[in-house]
């Protein structure tokens, strides 16, 4: 499919579905690209230098959470100083206009409520929270931050690479003298409040995906491969039930076969110009 055809054929067409409303969106890594996060998956994406770790790996051991709350620490401030970017600012516009009846999103980052779409449900969790895995308090990542940045003082982050789930590269020697916290009300083990590869998403949550996506009339993905199944179950289902499904992403995706129509395009300017004809907004795209 090519992607010129596909940005002229289709374009206007998205615009149609949205023009009716009740359009939901389900949005992966690929939106928050251009925040500067960068994607495992996509054509630019860095799955390829190393696999994120498991929730299986993080449970399994000391050694394995040192590591993660090491890197984690260390590239911390590429998510907290992320802002959201034209993408995720058109979906809130479209969404206060009344044109997307929810939005899904696969994204840990929370760009989608710093935008301004307060009610996103947040499929895979958020970074922005941490969970006791004793006593399942949850309180926000600053609190943690701060704690760690007292418990290592002399903390340097040399890391080389920074990944999608907002932690970096780092040499054995400084993961090794790391120390981490534990839960400051029972001591328990901490986990960012997300959900790890291997783990699953909470029945409840699905649910209410699977509802939304029922309630609404047309779904709308944006910047996600779906090379899962916690995203890709939905399209699946949308297809399933008759709903039209369109694709907005660079690259391919395991949809493509699903979708009735798709754009290869970048997503802030694309999603800028979709939005302009129903907010008011200059159309930059």
């Amino acid at each position: 499919m090519d992607g010129m055809s596909v940005h002229e054929d289709g374009l206007p067409e998205v615009a149609r579905l949205l023009s009716g409303g009740g359009v939901v969106v389900l949005s992966g890594a690929g939106l928050s690209t251009e925040s500067g996060i960068p994607d495992y998956r996509g054509p630019d994406g860095v799955r390829r230098h190393r696999a994120p770790m498991t929730y299986q790996e993080f449970v399994a051991g000391e050694a394995a959470r040192r590591r993660y709350w090491a890197r984690s620490h260390a590239g911390r401030a590429v998510v907290a100083r992320a802002r959201p970017n034209a993408g995720h600012l058109a979906v809130a516009r479209l969404r206060e206009a009344g044109r997307i009846a929810a939005v899904i999103t696969q994204n840990v980052d929370g760009l989608h409520r710093a935008a301004g779409t307060a009610d996103a449900v947040e499929l895979h969790g958020g970074l922005d929270r941490v969970v006791c895995l004793d006593c399942g308090a949850v309180t926000p990542r600053t609190a943690l931050d701060e704690r760690l940045a007292v418990l290592n003082p002399s903390f340097r982050d040399a890391g080389s690479r920074t990944n999608p789930d907002g932690d970096v590269e780092l040499p054995d020697h400084l993961v090794a003298s790391f120390v981490v916290a534990s839960c400051s009300s029972c001591g328990g083990v901490l986990k960012p409040d997300v959900v790890f590869f291997g783990e699953s998403v909470p029945k409840d949550r699905v649910e209410r995906c699977y509802r939304l996506v029922d309630d609404g009339r047309a779904l709308l993905v944006l910047g996600s491969s779906l090379a899962v199944m916690s995203g890709l179950r939905f399209v699946r289902h949308a297809a399933k039930t008759g709903k039209p499904v369109a694709i907005v992403t660079r690259g391919t995706t395991r949809g493509d076969d699903l979708a009735t129509v798709r754009i290869d395009r970048p997503l802030g300017e694309t999603l800028t110009a979709l939005a302009a004809p129903f907010t008011g907004a200059p159309c930059t795209g």
